[in-house]
């Protein structure tokens, strides 16, 4: 079948402006911070301490995105999950009996009454100060609650809690619809398949923790 004139220029306009869209949407910052936390992710899920120097990369990167994007509480949320991750590097390594390395363990059900009800507390005054303070903020309700359960999914995965997964999966969850909303696409496909990975972690350290226990 031989292209007029007319259909190939159509064809042609129609290609510029997908890869106008493509390099608008993939910046090269974005692209470097998703390739870390890919590596974070799935380090994390095979138990590995590299997961957090990998970690700390991704966030140092994460700051300028979201800041830029402006998700200020997610940009705050960045330099927390910086410390949390010195902390969760030395949990991994030391928090065990005797100051060996920590094992996977299983959720009480007073622990997850108290972290539950912190993700509340955190989520109402992140929202109080973030409309006090930054008025041209994006999503500021669901910035605010990503904000407070990702920092309580962020201390059980530092304390080895098997349940930190389900956290992180509902997390990502409503990540991807804010990211989508503020044109982050490369990052918005990495959470959806965040939420992917969230299940083989929960399924993976639900083995390893049975294992151990017996």
């Amino acid at each position: 079948m031989t292209l007029t004139l007319i259909e190939t220029t159509a064809i042609l306009s129609a290609a510029g402006k997908a890869w106008l869209v493509v390099r608008t949407a993939f910046t090269p910052l974005e692209m470097v911070a998703v390739v870390f936390t890919l590596i974070n992710v799935w380090l994390a899920i095979k138990e590995k301490m590299w997961t957090w120097p990998a970690g700390i990369a991704s966030v140092l990167l994460y700051l300028v995105v979201f800041w830029r994007s402006h998700l200020y509480l997610n940009a705050g949320l960045q330099i927390v999950y910086f410390v949390m991750s010195i902390h969760g590097w030395y949990e991994w390594l030391h928090g065990g009996v005797n100051k060996t390395e920590l094992t996977i363990t299983h959720a009480s059900a007073r622990m997850w009454a108290a972290l539950l009800s912190a993700g509340v507390v955190m989520t109402l005054v992140l929202l109080w100060l973030l409309r006090l303070t930054a008025h041209d903020a994006s999503l500021p309700i669901w910035d605010a609650v990503t904000t407070a359960f990702s920092l309580v999914g962020q201390y059980m995965l530092n304390m080895k809690i098997v349940q930190n997964w389900l956290i992180w999966a509902i997390v990502d969850v409503i990540y991807v619809v804010m990211f989508i909303d503020q044109k982050l696409y490369p990052t918005a496909v990495l959470y959806a398949f965040f939420v992917f990975l969230c299940v083989k972690g929960l399924l993976d350290w639900h083995r390893s923790a049975n294992a151990s226990a017996s």
